[in-house]
């Protein structure tokens, strides 16, 4: 057993999406997150910066003594596991972009037409199409880089008619030729927009990277003998960059309903 946090971080609040499932399904463990708030979107970035941020991110995390490192970023994830990997040899660290390839492999055959939507840097990566076509060669996978997304998300713009026409701009052409009927949300922020998606292109089957994460962080902590036991005193703490109005009010939001139990501590901290 061992009762040290699991470490989370995102290059914002979109990591955050994971943190209900992770509570829900392993309700003994305990996290520390750290949202970049003050320097996403990274999918616009160049690698090296992207690298540089997720190395110091990384680093602060490690000297808070967690037990396992996820990222929770499909752009990190795409970009950094390797190097991360090799930064940190005796921490186990796991990306998101694996478990979702699996699930979209295990669901889909070669007669669905899947679209994967993103960051610029994820798609510029070619990850998805890899792992899933590692998985299973015949798929038929397109593309699509969304990347004001991820600012109107963090901004708290989600339900109105801006988001909606913003959706409707980068995907109606997208998902209409090539008759996408199973779409992967590409990115942690994206969860907070799929009811916007399923109401504007109904039908649609949305695979969630940050709910197919959950399995793969209890199969690891099994196998270290490393899952927390009911003695864990549950306390949270949720690190940002910039500790914003809109950070607080969403991270409220996202845990609400599935954690009001939880001890929740939010800090500014600068890297």
């Amino acid at each position: 057993m061992d009762n040290r946090p699991i470490g989370f971080f995102d290059s914002g609040l979109g990591g955050l999406t994971s943190i209900p499932n992770i509570f829900a399904n392993m309700p003994n463990e305990r996290v520390i997150y750290f949202g970049d708030t003050a320097r996403t979107p990274y999918g616009s970035k160049a690698l090296s910066t992207i690298r540089q941020y997720a190395f110091q991110i990384a680093d602060f995390l490690v000297s808070k003594d967690v037990k396992m490192l996820v990222i929770a970023c499909n752009t990190i994830s795409a970009t950094c596991l390797d190097q991360l990997r090799e930064r940190f040899p005796d921490i186990p660290i796991l990306g998101i972009i694996d478990p979702a390839a699996r699930a979209v492999a295990a669901a889909c055959t070669k007669d669905n037409n899947i679209g994967i939507i993103a960051t610029k840097a994820t798609i510029s990566s070619g990850d998805y199409i890899k792992k899933i076509k590692g998985f299973n060669h015949e798929l038929m996978v397109y593309e699509k880089a969304t990347p004001a997304f991820v600012p109107l998300i963090e901004e708290g713009i989600i339900e109105n008619d801006i988001m909606d026409l913003t959706i409707h701009y980068y995907m109606d052409d997208f998902m209409k030729e090539n008759n996408i009927d199973t779409l992967v949300l590409g990115c942690t922020h994206y969860p907070l927009i799929k009811k916007n998606i399923e109401r504007i292109y109904e039908g649609i089957r949305i695979i969630n990277p940050s709910r197919e994460i959950v399995n793969p962080v209890a199969h690891i902590l099994r196998e270290r003998d490393a899952l927390a036991d009911d003695k864990n005193d549950r306390e949270n703490i949720f690190y940002a960059s910039d500790l914003s109005e809109t950070f607080s009010r969403m991270i409220q939001k996202i845990l609400e309903t599935e954690s009001s139990d939880l001890i929740l501590k939010f800090k500014n901290l600068e890297i």
